[in-house]
């Protein structure tokens, strides 16, 4: 089968080519930007890509148009293979009737911490030889891949993040529905996706569609400290709960380094590994509970954990100038900015600061929507500094709560000075963004190294 991929260069769509392509189809994309690292990984898998959406490329006559969903109504190439009467699908749609079908998938759902628990799921299950295939939303360093296809016989596992948002512009309904898992994380439930979702309670009624196309004999793997899915699962559940989080479930028992796990209050396992923040201890939680419902012993996914090398862009250390530690993470909703904090404040000596460099660049962050939590969400660093270019809305109004421990910039090289002005030995700088900040780590790291040490001025 030739498949031609509208939207290829995006992590989702760029995975679905790479296994594709691994079983053996010819595949074709194209991307408004055709830009690495993704465009790199795709050209040597030998996948053609093309710049733009010339509708010249009805000329490669693929058997199916897979369509991503930043592709539009007006899209040149969309509107000439409508006009045509060509077969076209979305990509959950097409990875669902060739991938997944026959397979036991493990899906992975929530606001936060999907790419995290995904890559743990599918490192325990590796670990235990059952050499998983998967799809992640990032790069797992255990496997240095975001895409495999793994042992295709019928019932071998497959672990997917599973997005709650929409498919494609002629399906909008959540990712997630078509991937019919047997096993189904529900990591949490927060308001995000402003652009497409109403309400937490439209999110929610999505999260319900997923727990209903669990089988009876699957598991459903629930946060039980989080109200709004105990509210999907009251809409109606014929499936087998196990809940993490909490007493009488699978529970934690020590710091988010060293813990015990513990079932229904019988320690069953002990995790020590080099991850941050209680948000970590929680996704091992899932991931433990999960990988048991494929009869991998509580304990050995612990072992697996104790080497599991994280994402990359889930604090990952980019560098060190002048004994200041530059990191990097894709936090980019208000939780997740408080959370990914809080995780790096636990490692920190006495003395150390935070100062929090990061662009509200999401969609649901550029419409405003959460601008009200940023205080909240950035309190326990010592400073903040928000790159303001291109939002709708008065970031400094916004942060004026934080006095003057909140800077606004409103491009990079004005963003780098305050921060190595600001900065002095013994800081960690974290740079949170879902996008490339305009480079801004090296950046920093080059003009840290360069500066006089007399830098830590007030902002």
């Amino acid at each position: 089968m030739h498949i031609h991929i509208l939207g290829i260069c995006g992590t989702f769509m760029g995975g679905i080519a790479a296994l594709a392509r691994e079983a053996g189809h010819r595949v074709t994309g194209c991307d408004a930007g055709v830009y690495p690292p993704m465009s790199d990984q795709l050209r040597r898998l030998g996948i053609e890509l093309i710049e733009g959406w010339d509708a010249s490329q009805l000329g490669l006559r693929p058997d199916v148009f897979v369509v991503g969903n930043v592709v539009s109504r007006g899209n040149p190439l969309m509107e000439a293979i409508l006009d045509a009467g060509l077969p076209y699908t979305s990509g959950p749609q097409w990875l669902a009737e060739n991938v997944l079908q026959g397979r036991h998938v493990l899906a992975v759902a929530g606001t936060h911490g999907k790419t995290t628990t995904t890559s743990m799921l599918a490192w325990v299950l590796e670990h235990a030889g059952l050499q998983p295939g998967f799809l992640v939303g990032g790069v797992p360093q255990n496997f240095g891949i975001s895409a495999r296809l793994g042992d295709a016989a019928p019932g071998a596992p497959f672990v997917i993040e599973a997005d709650e948002y929409d498919t494609a512009f002629f399906d909008k309904r959540s990712k997630f529905v078509h991937y019919r898992p047997r096993t189904a994380v529900l990591n949490n439930l927060e308001f995000d996706h402003a652009d497409i979702f109403d309400d937490l309670a439209a999110i929610e009624r999505q999260f319900h569609h997923l727990v209903r196309t669990v089988p009876g004999r699957g598991r459903l793997v629930v946060n039980g400290r989080e109200e709004s899915l105990q509210r999907v699962l009251a809409r109606g559940c014929w499936s087998g709960i196990e809940r993490f989080g909490v007493a009488g479930g699978w529970s934690a028992e020590g710091e988010p380094s060293a813990f015990d796990v513990r079932r229904g209050g019988e320690k069953v396992a002990r995790v020590e590994w080099p991850l941050l923040g209680e948000h970590n201890q929680l996704n091992a939680l899932a991931a433990i509970a999960a990988a048991d419902h494929l009869g991998v012993a509580p304990q050995a996914a612990a072992e697996a954990l104790a080497r599991f090398e994280s994402v990359k862009r889930r604090l990952e250390l980019r560098g060190e100038a002048a004994g200041i530690l530059v990191y990097d993470d894709f936090a980019h909703h208000p939780t997740a900015i408080r959370t990914t904090i809080d995780g790096l404040r636990r490692t920190l000596p006495d003395g150390a600061r935070i100062l929090a460099v990061f662009e509200p660049r999401s969609n649901t962050m550029k419409l405003g929507t959460m601008k009200a939590q940023l205080p909240w969400s950035l309190e326990d660093a010592e400073l903040a500094f928000c790159h303001d270019g291109g939002l709708g809305w008065d970031a400094a109004e916004a942060l004026a709560p934080m006095g003057a421990r909140a800077v606004v910039c409103g491009d990079i090289a004005t963003l780098v000075e305050r921060v190595v002005a600001a900065a002095r030995p013994g800081d960690r700088v974290l740079c949170m963004s879902n996008g490339g900040f305009g480079g801004v780590h090296d950046k920093l790291l080059a003009a840290l190294a360069a500066a006089p040490r007399e830098a830590g001025s007030a902002p």
